[in-house]
């Protein structure tokens, strides 16, 4: 164990960087989670329930597969990388590693069946994918901060159609086009539908989320 100084936090994303006095340490090389392709051969490395060192392996199952982690208070929104490598409590922030040891995500958070709690592994996890984490530490070792994009529309969250809808009237207080925003000068409208970022589809409002 060594000490360390907090370099910069971001619940939005649920990284954190640290910095540690030492220069005898050897990094992990991290690789490209834009190169990941399903089915290929990963690897956990974490602590699960206090086990350090405990190595787990299994495959990538999906990708871009959107995520909330955390509580009401501090969600963050993942586009992760989903593995049935064995996840379980303890090995969030450790490394998910490709077959030649490159850190391709960072392994945060797991799926339950509804009404029972966090209790293990039934090979659903989720990692933050590299890239990700990259340009976060980035902005995180510059400014101590991180910032994330938003386009300024209010989703209707009833809507079952095809597609992710932006909300016809205003609620809550939060009118269905942000004045100013990105989605008003881009020409979105109030009851418009995203199909697709980029040419990705987006049928749930946390697809469109983590997509931006």
């Amino acid at each position: 164990q060594t000490p360390a100084e907090i370099v910069g936090i971001t619940s939005d994303y649920d990284l954190a960087v640290l910095k540690v006095d030492r220069t005898d340490l050897v990094p992990l090389a991290l690789g490209d989670s834009d190169e990941v392709e399903v089915g290929q051969s990963v690897v956990a490395v974490g602590a699960p329930l206090g086990l350090q060192g405990t190595v787990t392996s299994g495959i990538v199952s999906a990708l871009n597969r959107p995520v909330q982690a955390g509580d009401a208070e501090q969600t963050s929104f993942i586009n992760a990388i989903q593995t049935d490598a064995a996840i379980n409590p303890g090995n969030s922030g450790g490394p998910l590693l490709d077959s030649q040891g490159r850190v391709i995500g960072i392994n945060s958070a797991i799926a339950q069946p509804p009404g029972q709690n966090a209790a293990g592994s039934i090979g659903l996890g989720f990692a933050i994918p590299s890239n990700q984490a990259r340009r976060t530490a980035e902005q995180l070792i510059a400014d101590g901060v991180a910032t994330y994009p938003v386009i300024g529309v209010l989703l209707d969250s009833s809507y079952t159609g095809v597609g992710v809808k932006v909300a016809e009237q205003a609620g809550g207080g939060v009118e269905p086009i942000t004045p100013g925003s990105a989605a008003e000068q881009a020409g979105i409208r109030p009851g418009d539908v995203i199909v697709a970022i980029n040419g990705t589809p987006v049928t749930v409002p946390d697809e469109l989320i983590v997509a931006i």
